[in-house]
């Protein structure tokens, strides 16, 4: 039997397979509530002997977020437990848990070999998919980089730079011909200038005044993180290696794409290479030169520079997509913001830290729609979570910050309104923290988000440039928009915007 029949009898017999399981079990978001001692006690979704409850977890695949925090509120310890085929997932939006995990027990619940085995050939061993001595080498560069005061200033003069010669313009533009642009995929396309120019330190113009080009690059990377995240979707947690070993549907485009994207990234680090030997000196202002002037392997370098794309191109840009949803909801906090900005024309970095007000609106945005809505684990050993719940070896744990901006425990009564002044000190209007196990939106732990700072200083010199400005609208406010996940969170759709000049 050849290759191609062999792959077509496995798609009959998978369709087979997919229709008999769903037969009457399509809808199976069942909750069950049983009295014990008069305390209600949730026993989860609905689960089924071998099958688990990958069931109910296929149907609500598209809202997985949601659906999760529905289930997690019902449970005492805000913690659920989903069976599957592949082995139990854990998910939890309990901050003891949370700690436990990110902190007091952290060489227990590594990444672990489902997350790394699914992302290895699009992230390699980079320092967002790797563990052990490898992610503590990356760890120690990027975090000696990250606190020099001169990549802050080269991040803070990119950010301006994209913002004064392409942003404001092409906003300008809409503005004054009445079109409607998609806000998110604006913001996609500045962050991922923005980030490519930090880290390759190249510019891949996807954000041009007069037009919206695609580069070739950039729609490589779309495509390869919007199917890779289908790997995590899978209803058979190993179906995906049978495909890719076939070459068949998605795995092929990704495959594809991913192998634009590392040839680009080698092809870069190639010029780099010639340039840096032709001269005798290197630059040293992007990621690229710095890592490449610690003499790391340069494969080792494709998977570190990819990861940090990976990390600051959707981020940033989802966040802001939803925050500047909220603001078009909520006028007076847009008016807020607008009077702590005043009218100055010149806004740096030390002017952005001061304001207080636009910090805890990025943070009360954040809490409500965060960039990275569910973070995976995976338990070396056996272990007891602080809430009881027991973890075998190789269990995925994970905790979810979608789900723990949604927790009256946490938040209180008026959890679900979106009110910065949560945040500051009632007498002194500053920004007040909280407990970064309660609001994991930057993980936390040894693991915390090394570009936490930088983030915050993008995104407020971008709101302060804009909002400046303009008025942005959306095109149609009949319906909210929906949330949605691939590897990070997307507003399904888009964000259709009208510009209005102030």
């Amino acid at each position: 039997m050849d290759e191609e029949h062999g792959f077509l009898l496995f798609k009959v017999a998978l369709s087979i397979f997919f229709c008999f399981l769903s037969w009457r079990f399509y809808i199976t978001t069942q909750e069950k509530r049983h009295k014990k001692n008069g305390t209600s006690v949730f026993n989860g979704p609905k689960s089924y002997p071998i099958l688990g409850s990958a069931l109910a977890v296929m149907a609500n695949s598209h809202r997985f977020s949601q659906w999760v925090t529905d289930l997690i509120k019902l449970s005492p310890t805000q913690t659920i437990v989903l069976k599957s085929l592949g082995g139990n997932l854990v998910v939890t939006a309990n901050p003891d848990n949370v700690e436990y995990i990110l902190k007091t027990n952290f060489p227990n619940y590594p990444k672990g070999h489902f997350t790394t085995n699914l992302m290895e050939d699009f992230l390699g061993q980079g320092i967002f998919n790797s563990d052990g001595d490898l992610w503590k080498i990356q760890r120690k560069v990027a975090s000696h980089e990250f606190n020099t005061r001169s990549l802050r200033k080269f991040i803070h003069q990119v950010v301006r730079q994209e913002l004064c010669t392409r942003l404001i313009p092409l906003l300008d533009k809409a503005a004054i011909e009445g079109k409607v642009l998609d806000l998110q995929d604006v913001l996609q396309r500045f962050a991922f200038d923005n980030i490519s120019k930090i880290s390759f330190g190249m510019d891949p113009c996807c954000l041009d005044p007069g037009f919206l080009p695609d580069s070739e690059f950039m729609v490589a990377f779309e495509k390869a993180t919007q199917l890779a995240a289908e790997r995590f979707r899978s209803f058979l947690p190993w179906s995906w290696r049978i495909r890719r070993f076939f070459g068949a549907g998605y795995e092929k485009e990704l495959r594809a794409s991913i192998e634009k994207v590392k040839s680009f990234a080698e092809e870069v680090i190639r010029k780099k290479m010639e340039k840096s030997e032709g001269s005798g000196t290197s630059e040293v202002d992007d990621l690229l030169s710095r890592f490449m002037d610690t003499g790391m392997d340069k494969e080792f370098i494709v998977d570190i520079v990819i990861n940090f794309i990976l990390a600051g191109r959707d981020t940033t840009s989802a966040a802001l997509t939803w925050f500047f949803w909220l603001l078009e909801r909520h006028p007076q906090v847009e008016e807020a913001i607008i009077q702590e900005i005043g009218s100055s024309n010149e806004i740096g970095m030390d002017e952005v830290k001061q304001l207080n007000y636009l910090h805890a609106a990025l943070c009360e945005s954040m809490r409500l729609y965060p960039p990275v809505p569910n973070d995976s684990k995976e338990a070396a050993t056996e272990d007891v979570l602080p809430d009881g719940t027991k973890v075998s070896k190789g269990t995925r744990v994970s905790y979810n910050p979608y789900a723990m901006g949604r927790m009256e425990g946490i938040w209180g009564k008026d959890f679900e309104e979106f009110r910065p002044e949560r945040w500051l000190d009632k007498e002194s209007g500053l920004f007040v923290p909280v407990d970064s196990f309660k609001y994991p939106v930057f993980q936390a732990g040894p693991r915390v988000c090394l570009g936490k700072e930088m983030a915050f200083l993008q995104m407020k010199g971008i709101v302060c440039m804009v909002l400046k400005r303009f008025k942005i609208r959306m095109a149609n406010s009949s319906a909210d928009p929906v949330f949605i996940t691939n590897l990070t969170a997307k507003m399904e759709g888009g964000f259709p915007v009208r510009i209005e000049k102030i």
